[in-house]
């Protein structure tokens, strides 16, 4: 374990045993169905044999409707949130806002300085290259809270 949270390599193997998941509105379930939320769910019951508080009904334009911004809010409130300024890295999550101005809206695991695995509608659970039309989009880096040294929720 790290200081700031569990161990990359940990997290990046587990969410590789997600890749071929089918994308699934509102699901969580490896090798059954996810979308981006459900698969860092299904992560963080892996990690600590549950999840962190209910998850509230959420259409697939919820971030369009405007609002608070309820994916930024939950990640500050059960993960450790980085420093948004430096270049991601293994292990971490990262959330994505469309527009600069727009609620996040995605959320994915960093598993290489170049690549993230992320559920998205047609394509599944999938590793992707972290390109600069995905960088510019980065609006929180955050980890995965270590048990021994935060409490988790």
């Amino acid at each position: 374990m790290t200081a700031e949270g569990l161990p990359p390599a940990q997290v990046v193997a587990e969410a590789r045993q997600w890749l071929g998941t089918p994308y699934r509105h509102r699901a969580s379930r490896q090798r059954i169905g996810c979308d981006c939320l459900g698969l860092v769910r299904g992560l963080y019951r892996t990690f600590y044999g549950t999840e962190p508080a209910p998850v509230p009904p959420y259409a697939p334009e919820w971030a369009e409707v405007g609002g608070p911004d309820r994916l930024l809010e939950a990640a500050r409130a059960h993960l450790v949130e980085l420093t948004p300024s430096m270049s991601p890295r293994a292990g971490e999550l990262v959330l994505f806002r469309w527009k600069p101005s727009g609620l996040c809206k995605h959320v994915g695991v960093v598993s290489a300085p170049d690549r993230f695995i992320h559920a998205y509608e047609n394509g599944g659970t999938v590793e992707s290259a972290l390109v600069p039309a995905w960088r510019r989009r980065i609006a929180a880096r955050f980890v995965f809270p270590d048990p021994m040294t935060t409490k988790v929720r």
